[in-house]
């Protein structure tokens, strides 16, 4: 008799903090093994001590690294979580390499590490892969034209890949965040915390890392027929496809 809840393992990247290591600790608690991917064993420390996460400690651009330390594990669940913003201006204010980075991270990486690990979801009959994009893919928002772009790529891979998987009973869903309070644009405020909380969280009610994390353990919770393809996730007080946002009174 087939268990209500197949998976036994999950690969997640960006690992070490925010939405990476909420969906860590959350997959844990559903017993299931988790393999956490960071550029840092240190950063990785906290999650490995908090839910027992197995740190694979490599760039997410390196996929044969990443593989190679999962030394033949079977990987169920895959979420491609890791991503960055390296700047938020106008494409041609952005260095070829910030609009390189920002296309190896957020696309090339996550299509990269779905190649490797689908044909054995396929093989087993059992998987699901979960690809964390946001409102930008879909939405306009001023200054990501290289990040919305990439993430658009990634969103339409997945409802291209789902015609190759069909029928071979592994799941794909599209989860789009709108604003979530965590350190993605930190590199685009040149490291300054304070001010991307003051400019971006201070008057609002943004989501959580835990918000998303929950999220996904109700979507890898529904019978396997049923594959929730895309689900975008936004801020009560946020109006999705455009820089629209309710500050609540004090």
């Amino acid at each position: 008799m087939q268990s209500a809840f197949p998976y036994q393992t999950a690969l997640v990247t960006g690992a070490s903090r925010g939405i990476g290591a909420a969906i860590c600790r959350k997959l844990a608690t559903l017993g299931l093994t988790v393999y956490g991917v960071a550029r840092s064993e240190d950063a990785l420390a906290t999650v490995v001590a908090e839910a027992g996460v197995i740190p694979v400690v490599a760039d997410v651009r390196d996929v044969a690294a990443i593989v190679a330390a999962l030394d033949g594990a079977k990987i169920d669940i895959l979420v491609n979580n890791a991503g960055m913003v390296a700047s938020v201006k106008p494409l041609y204010e952005q260095t070829a390499e910030e609009i390189s980075e920002t296309i190896a991270v957020n696309f090339t990486a996550p299509m990269l590490l779905m190649q490797s690990l689908l044909g054995g979801m396929v093989e087993r009959r059992r998987g699901h892969v979960i690809n964390i994009t946001t409102t930008a893919a879909r939405g306009v928002f001023a200054g990501t034209s290289a990040y919305g772009g990439a993430k658009a790529g990634l969103a339409h891979a997945g409802r291209s890949l789902r015609y190759d998987l069909a029928g071979s009973n592994v799941r794909v869903t599209d989860l789009a965040p709108g604003r979530v309070e965590t350190d993605i644009y930190l590199q685009a405020f040149a490291g300054d915390r304070a001010r991307l909380h003051d400019s971006m969280y201070g008057a609002v009610r943004a989501l959580k890392p835990q918000d998303i994390a929950e999220t996904i353990a109700a979507v890898l919770a529904l019978p396997e027929h049923v594959d929730v393809t895309e689900i975008e996730v936004s801020p009560t007080d946020q109006a999705v496809g455009g820089h629209v946002y309710k500050s609540q009174p004090a």
